[in-house]
Formats: structure tokens, C-alpha cells, sequence
């Protein structure tokens, strides 16, 4: 597993900055899940066009590569996956950033985040429903196997803290019932 120090390099300046954020993507489901290697992390950021400046001044570029100012205004206003890339230079971690869309989904996750501590810092962890789906989103697209592999050890490590109702309800309306069924089913067998 990826040393946890880096995913708070990024978490910490975001927290300082108050920008608010979402942690998701492979660093929340070992978290949530089972250890294992990672080259990123993902985080999803509810950023405000005034609030811009303060990113890039936050990510100085003797130490990150960060976007220039009009590249991130374009991904800002996108209506779908809005992203960016932040890179540590010293170590190469990326954070791969998203942009909140207009999308209940999201703004649910917001309000059900996880503020966990790690290394005495404070994280904001998408919870485990929006992970679960997410993964289940792409794996579906782009079907690597790593995201039903996080899944189920999310299923194995952390069964008593997701909602399986409400899971299944938007499970239901993403369309993504048969292969959650199919993922579910299977790690029962586990």
C-alpha cells in the first residue's frame, strides 16, 4: 500500500485552504477496504470559481504542477467530469481532481462524508455507498477488475457500516443491478 503521508500532502493543503473535498476512488476503498497499491488519489473538489487563485497559490509551482488558471476555469464550468491533475514534484504522487457536477448523487456523498483521522490530520472520505458505485460506474466502462477487487474487500471489511437499502436504490436508478448483483453474490461466497 501507497505510504498514507502522501494522499494527506494533498488533504492537508486543501484543509488549510478550506476548499472543500471528498477523498474517494482506490485511497477511500482501502479504507474502507483491503490494502493495496495505488499510484493517485482521487478527490473530489466543490470548488467555486472565486475560490481558483486560492488553489493555485495553495499548490506553489516549485513544489506541484498545477494547471494554469484558465485550463482549471474550463474543466470548472464542464458539465460532466470536470478534472485536473495536481503532481507532487519530489515524489511524482498524483491527485487526480474532479469537479463537483450538478448531481444529487454528489451532494448526498457531501453531506454523508467521513471525516477520518490519519497521521494526526483530518480527511473528508466520501462514504462507502458512493464508492461502491462509483467503482461499479467504471468498472463498467473500462472494465478493469481492480475496481470489483476493492468492492469486495469493501464488502469484507466494512458490510456493517453501508447502507444496503439506500445502496440498492441507486444502484437501481444508475442501472447497475446486474452487476451489482453479480459483484454482491460473490462476495458472499468469499
Amino acid at each position: 500500500m501507497q505510504n498514507l503521508n502522501l494522499f494527506n500532502l494533498y488533504t492537508d493543503i486543501l484543509n488549510k485552504n478550506k476548499i472543500d473535498y471528498l477523498v474517494t476512488g482506490s485511497v477511500a476503498s482501502i479504507v474502507y477496504g483491503e490494502p493495496r497499491l495505488t499510484n493517485d488519489i482521487d478527490l473530489i473538489l466543490n470548488l467555486f470559481d472565486n475560490q481558483v487563485d486560492t488553489l493555485i497559490a495553495a499548490f506553489p509551482s516549485d513544489l506541484f504542477y498545477c494547471p494554469p488558471r484558465e485550463v482549471i476555469k474550463v474543466e470548472l464550468r464542464r458539465s460532466l467530469r470536470g478534472h485536473i491533475n495536481l503532481i507532487h514534484h519530489e515524489t511524482g504522487f498524483k491527485a487526480d481532481i474532479y469537479f463537483v457536477e450538478n448531481d444529487e448523487f454528489i451532494t448526498w456523498a457531501f453531506k454523508h462524508r467521513q471525516n477520518l483521522t490519519l497521521f494526526n490530520s483530518t480527511i473528508s472520505l466520501a462514504p462507502p455507498e458512493y464508492v461502491i458505485v462509483k467503482k461499479l460506474e467504471f468498472y463498467k466502462e473500462g472494465n478493469a477488475q481492480k475496481h470489483l477487487t476493492d468492492i469486495n474487500g469493501m464488502l469484507l471489511s466494512s458490510k456493517n457500516i453501508i447502507d444496503f437499502e439506500f445502496l440498492n436504490k441507486i444502484i437501481i436508478v444508475k442501472g447497475l443491478n446486474d452487476l451489482w448483483r453479480s459483484v454482491y453474490d460473490k462476495s458472499k461466497d468469499a
